[in-house]
């Protein structure tokens, strides 16, 4: 649909010397995958336009409120795809006060390594790992959002030196909570000229969160995919409250007015740009009970109503939502049911974005 591509990546397996690894293919570089898969220059303009629509939203120019929703993972193209064409006619609707970013992840981290890890690993939930399809299937899968929906999608950067395969497709970056700590993700976001939101860590803590924050919105010298590179910062990167989990694995809440009021003290006690939060209403914050999302939205509405420093913090919410409700095994084969985490169905999620829209 979008070209064809002309070779495979390059098959030369040898055994690392000193690693415990073999090296199965020399994968093909980001510019070479874009040659193959190249952008049309209408979704060249579909994308710039939605970059400065969600750009304005962070710095305050635009007040209508993000919605950052769909799967827990992007396991399937053309389900993923009938879920975001659902889309296009509620956001039309509700523009005048919010502004959908559809979810389209095709990495999933997972907190042992073992299970599912997203379409970049296995372009096929159910057959082996195959990294070069992986890459050419997601690049492919946000191509087909542009030119087929309008819309510019939300990924998750969990390897950041795979980002430039996406780079001229994406609206929206987000830092999970098992990377954000780390050393190379801080970088690259602050070489990249889209929002990206950092999720607090799994422990809760607000200070790795600020901190990585800081570290993205400053300017770095680093090494990228085997360069030497300079990067500028990245004023739009921003707070996302996923929720934690304690000592004991028990879940916490973040998303309460006091939750907030206090990200409000830690970003007034920091010189950073564009100050705002996004909350997760899954993941910890709900249990990862799809169903308690809508509640969570409503109660941090509710603080906005309380508190102009959270209501002009607050750019939008993080929503796992799928065509069914619940999740499914790899295999069981329930089309548009996520075979990660439980996501919100069609019908619920629909009725939940108009009650937003009213809310406001």
């Amino acid at each position: 649909m979008f070209g064809k591509r002309k070779n495979q990546s390059e098959k030369i397996k040898y055994r690392g010397k000193n690693m415990n690894m073999d090296f199965e293919r020399k994968l093909a570089i980001p510019m070479e995958v874009k040659e193959m898969y190249p952008l049309t220059g209408k979704m060249d303009k579909v994308v710039e336009e939605k970059r400065v629509q969600i750009q304005a939203v962070f710095e305050g120019r635009n007040d209508k409120l993000l919605l950052i929703i769909g799967p827990c993972s992007a396991d399937n193209e053309e389900s993923v795809i009938d879920y975001i064409g659902r889309l296009s006619p509620v956001q039309e609707k509700v523009k005048d006060k919010i502004l959908i970013v559809p979810r389209i992840y095709t990495n999933k981290p997972r907190t042992t390594g073992d299970g599912y890890k997203g379409m970049l690993h296995q372009p096929d939930p159910s057959g082996k790992p195959d990294m070069f399809k992986g890459i050419i299937a997601t690049r492919h899968l946000h191509m087909r959002a542009v030119s087929e929906t309008g819309f510019v999608c939300a990924d998750e950067m969990l390897y950041p030196e795979n980002y430039q395969y996406l780079d001229d497709l994406l609206g929206y970056v987000a830092v999970g909570a098992r990377s954000v700590e780390d050393q190379q993700h801080r970088l690259t976001a602050s070489g990249i000229e889209v929002p990206v939101g950092m999720k607090n860590p799994t422990s809760g803590d607000y200070s790795v969160m600020m901190n990585a924050i800081m570290a993205a919105q400053h300017q770095h010298t680093f090494i990228y995919r085997g360069w030497e590179v300079h990067s500028e910062g990245n004023p739009h990167t921003h707070a996302i409250l996923r929720g934690s989990t304690n000592k004991h694995g028990n879940n916490l809440q973040n998303y309460h007015y006091e939750d907030l009021i206090r990200l409000c003290d830690e970003y007034d006690n920091r010189e950073l740009k564009n100050p705002a939060v996004i909350i997760d209403t899954n993941h910890a914050n709900s249990g990862k009970n799809p169903f308690e999302q809508a509640r969570i939205v409503m109660d941090v509405l509710n603080s906005c109503k309380h508190s102009d420093r959270i209501n002009k913090i607050l750019k939008g919410f993080m929503i796992e939502s799928y065509i069914e409700d619940g999740a499914q095994k790899v295999g069981e084969g329930c089309y548009g049911k996520s075979i990660t985490d439980p996501c919100l169905g069609w019908e619920k999620t629909e009725k939940l974005i108009y009650d937003i829209a009213e809310k406001l």
